[in-house]
């Protein structure tokens, strides 16, 4: 009987909230070169030590003068006074301004003894003086207004005087602050540390971006390392990467119990579901306090809150994992997440991200949440909070966005980048209309809706095509799938290929030919010469989704067949060893021919010449993009359509492909 932890009281979301805001992630306060400052919060009041300017200067380019020496002077009878001199920023005066004279001065510059007003230089000018003597300069000056002390003069510690306070404690540093530090002379700030956050990836799937990897064995990249510490820089922490941990409990233990020694947080991705080798919560449990195990919101159900104890980890005295000795007393903060990527995100930015912006003394990000209306209906009924992933699609018809669910499930990463933010949905509701009113909760305030939403089909020269676009979202879920979309009114445009029994009223932008058929290994040492020889031979195929419009133009082709042969297109398929075996995009059956995983696959001559294996042409199939008939004079539709007919070869170098006639330019 395997040991398994069980979900049986799932907390509450507040009390997740309460159970984090109780732990003490909080680090110690440290002081950073002024040059490192910018971004970081003040720790304490920083007041000056000198006076901002620390003398008395000139705003502006003119003359120095004694404002008495200007009382009563016009344009009709102006004031001549000698010129006894030049003052320049950056030079300490010469010359002193004696009663009827007056000094040229530069912007900035010290004003000399006896002046005490600045005479701007277009409100004068130069009289008598002998250009060709030596000197070759004036030696009066006409001034023709009259200027009171302390005009155009910026005193001494006018900016800012000594002893002011300057910065407040909780202040955060931008240009605009480390400016003032800079007058005032300041080299070095005390500011909020950031707390240090130990990140380890369990399970004994995962490997480092980098590193082979083998999928025979079930391997996969380590995505939550990466993200995880991306958003904890964002948030203010400062994320530690430790040595990836498998599922054996002694390495984990040791690996959590040193990142407890030498941070204020520590996080683990994986190994909080309930399965037997989730040992996790055991760690905990023994080397700390477990508050928390299990939440009531979807994704992130298996989530871990507690603390583990500091002290006795062999990692204590030697260098931590940015090189550095750091022992600590005391306990340490631990959030377990979940393994699957978008449920880890989800989990870190609700609950995580909060504590540590916190605890680093940075503010919360600007509000980063949009009303929008459902695009289409969407059912619940878990009975837990969930956190459904959106994408947005603004019309600019002056109604709110359209809001569209884009829920592959927690492990799929794409859904970090299809969707814009999520939607929480109470626990109570159980469906959400069409047009009914959402709240989203954006990534970021810098999210911008797509400017274009597309569905269907993949294509390497729909690729091309999007890659021509500013800004549009592509979501391949095939040809069916995309008509089905475009007729509930979703995107702007889906893409097919091939037959279709779908009836969906769209205007046809254009589109092109490829060539479509069975991808062999190289050389084709089978001898396929069409899909008789799967029927009747002994051979491993790989097809593609019902939704794809290639797996269309094959169940066709394979019913002309047993129309030949009298019998049904079932029985044939049945005899396909492997007909049932689908994979999702385009290029995936051939790298499965060329892994020794299949004898043939599905696909186009582009993909099987590009990755050099065989080819056996089974036909030709038309690709048409199709726009929502309210759509077409969308400025991004527009744009599509200009791309799409556009005479540069949109099809240059792919192997099969054609324009259609129709798009002939």
């Amino acid at each position: 009987m395997s040991d398994r932890k069980e979900f049986r009281d799932l907390a509450t979301p507040e009390a997740a909230r309460e159970a984090i805001d109780d732990l003490d992630l909080s680090p110690a306060p440290e002081t950073v070169p002024l040059e490192d400052a910018r971004g970081r919060v003040l720790a304490e009041r920083i007041d000056a030590a000198i006076d901002v300017p620390g003398f008395d200067r000139a705003s502006m380019d003119g003359y120095a003068v004694r404002a008495r020496d200007t009382f009563g002077a016009d344009e009709a009878d102006p004031a001549d006074l000698d010129l006894v001199g030049a003052v320049h920023a950056g030079a300490a005066p010469e010359v002193t301004v004696e009663p009827g004279t007056c000094a040229e001065i530069s912007t900035g510059a010290v004003m000399p003894d006896g002046a005490d007003a600045v005479v701007m230089v277009e409100r004068t000018d130069e009289v008598g003086g002998d250009p060709d003597a030596e000197g070759g300069g004036p030696d009066r000056i006409a001034v023709r207004t009259a200027v009171a002390p302390g005009d155009h003069v910026m005193s001494a510690g006018a900016d800012i005087a000594a002893g002011a306070r300057a910065l407040g404690p909780g202040t955060r540093l931008t240009p605009r602050e480390i400016g003032l530090l800079s007058a005032l002379g300041v080299d070095e700030v005390p500011v909020a540390g950031k707390p240090r956050v130990g990140i380890v990836s369990t399970g004994d799937e995962l490997v480092r971006p980098g590193e082979a990897l083998d999928p025979s064995r079930g391997e996969i990249y380590d995505v939550n390392s990466t993200t995880i510490a991306a958003g904890v820089e964002e948030a203010g922490g400062e994320p530690v990467l430790y040595p990836h941990a498998g599922d054996d409990y002694t390495e984990m233990e040791r690996l959590l119990r040193r990142a407890a020694d030498e941070c204020d947080l520590v996080l683990s991705s994986g190994s909080t579901s309930a399965s037997a080798v989730d040992v996790i919560y055991r760690v905990i449990e023994e080397r700390g306090d477990l508050l928390l195990h299990g939440v009531a919101v979807k994704p992130g159900k298996p989530m871990l809150i507690g603390r583990l104890d500091r002290g006795g980890s062999e990692a204590v005295g030697e260098s931590d994992a940015d090189g550095d000795t750091d022992p600590r007393t005391g306990e340490s903060a631990y959030v377990g997440l979940p393994g699957y990527p978008v449920s880890a995100l989800t989990i870190f930015r609700t609950f995580v991200a909060p504590a540590i912006r916190e605890a680093a003394g940075q503010p919360e990000p600007a509000t980063a949440t949009i009303e929008g209306r459902m695009a289409v209906g969407e059912r619940y009924g878990e009975g837990r909070m969930r956190l459904m992933p959106v994408g947005l699609l603004d019309l600019n018809d002056g109604d709110l966005p359209l809001v569209y669910p884009v829920d592959k499930g927690s492990g799929a990463t794409t859904s970090l980048v299809e969707a814009d933010g999520v939607v929480a949905v109470d626990p109570d509701t159980e469906y959400l209309d069409r047009d009914e009113r959402v709240t989203v909760q954006l990534f970021s305030p810098d999210v911008r809706p797509p400017t274009l939403l597309g569905v269907g089909e993949d294509d390497p020269a729909l690729n091309r095509l999007l890659d021509r676009l500013d800004a549009p979202r592509y979501l391949p879920v095939g040809s069916r799938e995309g008509l089905r979309r475009l007729r509930d009114g979703v995107p702007d445009v889906a893409v097919v290929a091939g037959p279709t029994d779908r009836d969906v009223d769209a205007v046809d932008l254009g589109g092109w030919a490829r060539e479509w058929g069975l991808v062999v290994p190289e050389g084709n040492p089978a001898g396929v010469t069409g899909l008789a020889d799967l029927v009747d031979g002994e051979m491993r195929f790989v097809n593609r989704p019902t939704d794809s419009g290639l797996r269309r133009s094959l169940d066709d082709a394979l019913a002309d067949l047993a129309t030949d042969r009298d019998a049904s297109r079932g029985d044939l398929a049945d005899r396909i060893d492997g007909y049932e075996l689908t994979v999702r995009a385009f290029e995936s059956p051939v790298r499965k021919v060329l892994a020794g995983d299949a004898d043939a696959g599905l696909g186009l001559r582009e993909t099987a010449d590009r990755l050099d294996c065989g080819f056996v042409s089974l036909g030709e199939q038309s690709v048409t993009v199709r726009a929502a008939p309210d759509r077409v004079e969308r400025d991004a539709v527009e744009e599509l359509a200009d791309a799409l007919n556009d005479p540069t070869d949109l099809l240059a170098d792919l192997a099969g492909y054609s324009r259609n006639s129709r798009n002939d330019p």
